[in-house]
């Protein structure tokens, strides 16, 4: 079963138009997706995508196209040297190695690699990586400067660890599911009248968190808070999220500002480059009892496992797009685990929620076998786009059972979207 095909998309929903997914540093952002398919020989298929939030989506297709003669030929039956034949070839790397584009890129191939993978095997693919023996869980991480933080070894040793249980926790979340908190009251473009109603109606839907957007104007910030608390009463976790927008001191002071409305995280407060502003602003922040999150930025594992050994965050925010797909993930799973910190995925955007409920729902599984303080962001938008939506019900993300990553658009969809010529935008 080689691949003989790779047929890309740029796809773009014009989200700008309702200030839909608005934030401090991305105002108007029209939610994007480059998207592959991968045809094999045996006409099977696989579906991936990379996030992008409009303009330069273009660039991100380019790129999932020059990686294609690295994939033609090819074949999935060693994920491992799949993902490993797309971010250590010499001159492609390059241009930035493992970040940046051509990291995007290769999330692209690499996660429609794993659809293709587990639609031939017949399972979602949280149940096809739960499945894998853990020395072939090991086998599929790039090992390459994590060592001195996590060896191939400790990780087999986690794994190990983990199997007693699984099959229950497996039951578990095909009959409960996994806890979901929303960002769909937050955006910072929403009037006062809908941040209310939204928050309340959240609260009514079963989410036990919710997340605001911030970092605009503080005064703003602190009657939205203000009015969230209210609407949502004491009991209920509120988040604020500042997408990058501040410098450290900045942080410090704007988040003591807010520290009355008891924010429960704020994320993204700086830099996601920046791995000792972040500690500087976690040690600040502590007595106050607010937690730092980050990672949907975060470009590989290597910031990761720097952030995990500078104790610079609280919460882990894998994105299921943004590092080199599902391999990449799985070592940042591991260290999560090792350092003992909730992992809390990034979502939203144009399918991320799809793909990274199935990482999620292998962590507890498989990896960390932990509920306590973990929770995967969902936003309501687009999922009548894709061929296998994401289910919410009480708060919850219901386990997907459909073989494959859930990453498969509608073929109406990519036409009418399709950029710049679908009827959407002509």
């Amino acid at each position: 079963m080689r691949i003989v095909a790779v047929e890309t998309h740029d796809v773009r929903f014009p989200t700008s138009r309702e200030l839909d997914g608005s934030d401090a540093m991305n105002p108007d952002p029209d939610y994007s997706a480059a998207y592959v398919v991968l045809r094999a020989s045996d006409g099977s298929e696989g579906h991936g995508f990379t996030f992008t939030i409009g303009r330069g989506n273009e660039v991100a297709r380019a790129a999932i196209s020059s990686l294609a003669p690295l994939v033609i030929g090819g074949d999935v039956s060693d994920l491992g040297d799949f993902a490993r034949r797309l971010t250590h070839d010499s001159q492609i790397r390059w241009l930035g190695p493992e970040k940046g584009v051509m990291h995007l890129a290769a999330a692209a191939l690499i996660n429609a690699a794993w659809d293709l993978a587990a639609r031939v095997a017949g399972q979602p693919v949280w149940r096809f990586l739960s499945g894998l023996a853990p020395d072939a869980l090991v086998d599929m991480i790039d090992w390459r400067y994590l060592s001195d933080a996590l060896t191939r070894s400790e990780a087999l040793d986690l794994l190990v660890a983990a199997r007693p249980g699984i099959s229950d926790r497996i039951d578990f979340l095909s009959r409960s599911g996994y806890p979901a908190y929303t960002t769909s009251a937050g955006w910072l473009g929403y009037s006062d009248e809908k941040l209310v109603r939204l928050s309340k109606a959240a609260v009514a839907d079963g989410f036990a968190l919710i997340k605001l957007k911030v970092g605009a104007d503080r005064d703003d910030d602190l009657r939205r808070l203000r009015l969230a608390r209210a609407a949502v009463g004491d009991d209920v976790r509120i988040a604020v999220d500042a997408n990058q927008r501040w410098d450290v001191g900045d942080a410090i002071e704007w988040m003591t500002a807010l520290a009355p409305g008891r924010p429960y995280w704020i994320e993204e407060p700086t830099s996601p480059d920046d791995i000792l502003g972040h500690a500087a602003i976690r040690r600040a922040l502590q007595p106050a009892g607010i937690r730092v999150a980050t990672g949907e930025h975060v470009q590989n594992r290597i910031i990761f496992k720097q952030m995990l050994q500078a104790d610079a965050i609280d919460v882990v925010q894998i994105d299921a797009c943004r590092v080199a797909g599902v391999n990449e993930n799985l070592a940042i799973l591991l260290l999560a685990a090792k350092f003992g910190k909730p992992v809390c995925p990034h979502a939203g955007g144009v399918g991320l929620c799809e793909l990274v409920q199935h990482l999620s729902l292998f962590d507890y599984a498989a990896v960390s076998g932990r509920l306590d303080d973990r929770m995967i962001e969902y936003v309501d938008h687009l999922h009548e786009h894709f061929v296998d939506p994401v289910v919410i019900r009480d708060g919850r993300y219901q386990a997907p059972e459909a073989p494959g990553f859930s990453a498969q658009m509608k073929a109406s969809s990519l036409a009418e979207y399709a950029f710049p010529d679908g009827p959407a935008w002509a």
